[in-house]
């Protein structure tokens, strides 16, 4: 049943993607109603391999050769990110319907949509690195085509092709751990490398666990690398939930996650992963707070919140990372989704011209603050449990100064949290903008959401049974009840997270008293509003690679002859450098 399921969880999205890309725009309500169908048959398949989760190989395609067999694991690991994937990409083709009502090129839009799922699911429950490596950089060429989705737009264009390059030096350093994996080992099984990575010298097995860090920090646009993730703002709405919340950032954290056993002791590696997460979660809140344009103060928290997520592999804790991956899934596709209804309807992003939106869309107001609370890391909401489990191990096994630069960001957390509530839905309108009404597909994506932003926590005993040993051996996660979790979290610690988040509010509600001490943090707010310098030099990494391309268009003849034998030509190097590398 398994092998069964993990097929159809990949091929249900991806068969869907072929209909609707060959259906065009000719029939628009039944090229949304195909789309919505195909993508919730891949969350109910995904959803149930969760009882199926294991250690063994489910699923087994016959390569042969230097690559090896494609396999598939449905672990808890792979599981839990499948449904994440599938479930919430399902809600934002739901959402779609409404948002992309009467927009041209719907078949391009959905093909790439569902492709971009399955491709997902494929990554993760994938066990082959090469197979792995296949599906990373078939996300990335979809979120590139969905981000510069308005091809019109120079800087939709603009994000997308930044995206892309970025990402790709991911993609380069996962292909180069996956030979030298192979080189060492005889295979590409990740769970083969798991238990014999102590047979490969200490050097190498550096070399790789650093390689990794790279590619997981481009992929999740964690520090030097996360500039890319804002300027992806300008795909609609309901890609911007697709990426942030369910596909393409979560494979850099998973990818950290997965290799962690193999990675753990090799000398600073944990402490440049702590500090990789402690630095993004820094900068980008800091970023958020100054932002004035909702989908990127959303996005800045995107990236912060990664750190959270990374910062807690480097203490050792898979588990509340991807704990927090869970929680930030589910309410961070509500705050996109929900801005997204927001924009939709009064046609602007400016936080600076809204004011007053609650009184319009009362429901959106609720369903964002549910979200909001949850990313500020209140009580009771999902956010809340998942993020002190982080800060707890921190605070044990990290060291203090790190764990005082994450209680930090807490706090600047719930300050722009605040900040963005307040300008979007409170006060009076500060232009004169008109709003619509929103499509009952909205209403219906957002509700569901917005539930489990506040019961989704009562899972914790077991998301941990499924992260256990009987599912992931070399981990070493302990089942984690959600009493003995609430024991856990319920301490000192906690309480000062909760006063310095208190701190942060308060400073917000009497702002205005304290206009000289924010005068006198003019030069931060520049250095914020100007990414502290990365994005000049990741303008600069954009620039050279778009020059070396435009250099090498030389090399394209235009006769067919020659660019067959080029690809011929490539295809045989990289074959001779497997059968070398072994």
């Amino acid at each position: 049943m398994t092998p069964i399921l993990i097929a159809l969880t990949i091929g249900i999205p991806w068969l869907g993607a072929i209909i609707v890309w060959l259906m065009g725009d000719r029939r628009e309500d039944l090229t949304h109603w195909v789309s919505i169908l195909f993508s919730i048959g891949a969350a109910i398949t995904s959803v149930l391999l969760l009882p199926n989760a294991s250690q063994e190989t489910a699923l087994t395609i016959p390569i042969g050769g230097d690559f090896g067999d494609f396999t598939f694991v449905a672990d808890g690991l792979g599981i839990f990110l499948s449904v994440i994937a599938a479930v919430i990409g399902s809600l934002a083709v739901i959402f779609s319907k409404s948002y992309m009502k009467g927009e041209g090129s719907l078949g391009r839009y959905y093909a790439f949509v569902l492709f971009f799922i399955g491709a997902m699911v494929g990554l993760v429950l994938s066990s082959n690195l090469l197979l792995i490596f296949l599906f990373w950089e078939i996300t990335a060429l979809c979120s590139y085509a969905l981000i510069s989705f308005h091809n019109d737009d120079p800087k939709a264009v603009k994000g997308g092709i930044k995206a892309l390059i970025i990402t790709s030096i991911g993609g380069v350093g996962l292909m180069v751990g996956a030979l030298i994996v192979y080189a060492y080992t005889g295979s590409y099984d990740i769970n083969n490398f798991l238990a014999n990575y102590s047979t490969i010298p200490g050097n190498i097995l550096a070399l790789l666990a650093f390689g990794f860090l790279i590619a997981a920090a481009a992929k999740s646009a964690q520090f030097p690398f996360q500039t890319w993730l804002p300027d992806a703002m300008e795909a609609p709405s309901p890609i911007s939930a697709l990426i942030h919340a369910a596909t393409m950032v979560n494979a850099g954290v998973y990818l950290l996650a997965r290799f962690y056993p193999a990675f753990k002791d090799v000398p600073y590696w944990s402490e440049a992963v702590m500090i990789v997460g402690a630095l993004s979660a820094l900068l980008a809140a800091v970023m958020a707070l100054v932002s004035n344009d909702l989908k990127r103060v959303l996005a800045y928290s995107t990236v912060s919140q990664l750190g959270y997520m990374v910062y807690a592999i480097g203490t050792g804790s898979v588990y509340a990372s991807q704990f927090h991956l869970f929680s930030h899934s589910i309410f961070k596709a509500l705050l996109f989704l929900s801005a997204g209804a927001v924009i939709h309807s009064i046609g602007t992003r400016n936080m600076l011209e809204m004011g007053g939106v609650g009184k319009k869309h009362p429901l959106v107001k609720w369903v964002f603050i549910i979200g909001a609370l949850a990313l500020a890391g209140l009580p009771i909401l999902n956010g809340f449990w998942s993020k002190e489990l982080i800060l707890e191990s921190g605070l044990k096994n990290g060291p203090l100064w790190l764990y005082i630069v994450m209680v930090f960001v807490a706090g600047l957390t719930a300050l722009y949290t605040i900040r963005c509530v307040w300008l979007v839905f409170f006060g009076e309108p500060r232009s004169d903008y008109h709003a619509h009404a929103i499509g009952w597909e909205m209403i219906a994506a957002l509700l569901p959401l917005a539930g489990a932003a506040l019961v989704s926590w009562l899972a914790a005993g077991r998301f941990s049974v499924l992260l256990g040993e009987k599912s992931l051996p070399f981990h070493a996660i302990e089942p984690l009840p959600y009493k003995e979790m609430m024991h856990e979290i319920l301490s000192l610690p906690t309480l000062v997270v909760m006063a310095v988040i208190t701190a942060a509010i308060l400073l917000w509600v009497f702002r205005k008293k304290l206009e000289g001490l924010i005068n006198g943090l003019k030069s931060i707010r520049w250095a914020a509003e100007n990414s502290f310098g990365f994005e000049a030099i990741n303008n600069a990494i954009v620039k050279v690679t778009q020059s070396t391309a435009e250099a090498l268009r030389v090399t394209q003849t235009g006769i067919l002859n020659w660019n067959v034998f080029g690809i011929l030509a490539s295809v045989i190097l990289l074959l001779a450098i497997l059968v070398l590398g072994a």
